[in-house]
């Protein structure tokens, strides 16, 4: 198998767990070590360096968003060697406020895992508002 192929393969494994809201199989794709980096100036925001740190802050999102939180891939993935972007639409809803928005997400592959993430907001100032600070 080729890296690009491995890439677009562990790619869609990743966002079809994220879109069916099967969290265990998603982050079983993570790598022990991977770093994550969340957007803005929320309280999840800043970077993670491992499953473990990666899996709070997720737990955190659905805690905040009472189980609502959703992921879809809207396009993708398109590869190039290690690294696969995806257009993607997130959601969520909590007591009094809501978010809706696409985004892009980059992943890059390493050993057939999910090694280091970047996500990138259309909006950070209405994703900020709805996270809200700790």
């Amino acid at each position: 198998m080729t890296e690009s192929v491995n890439t677009a393969e562990v790619a869609r494994q990743y966002y079809e767990a994220m879109s069916a809201g099967d969290i265990p199989t998603a982050a079983g794709l993570f790598a022990d070590d991977i770093t994550w980096h969340q957007p803005g100036g929320n309280r999840f925001s800043g970077i993670r360096s491992s499953a473990a740190a990666v899996g709070e802050m997720i737990g955190g999102q659905m805690s905040v968003s009472e189980g609502t939180f959703k992921l879809e891939f809207t396009g993708g993935p398109m590869v190039n060697g290690d690294l696969a972007a995806f257009a993607v639409h997130f959601s969520g809803e909590r007591e009094g406020a809501s978010m809706s928005m696409e985004g892009i997400d980059i992943l890059r592959v390493e050993g057939g895992k999910i090694a280091e993430m970047w996500l990138f907001s259309a909006d950070q100032r209405a994703e900020d508002a709805f996270w809200g600070q700790a």
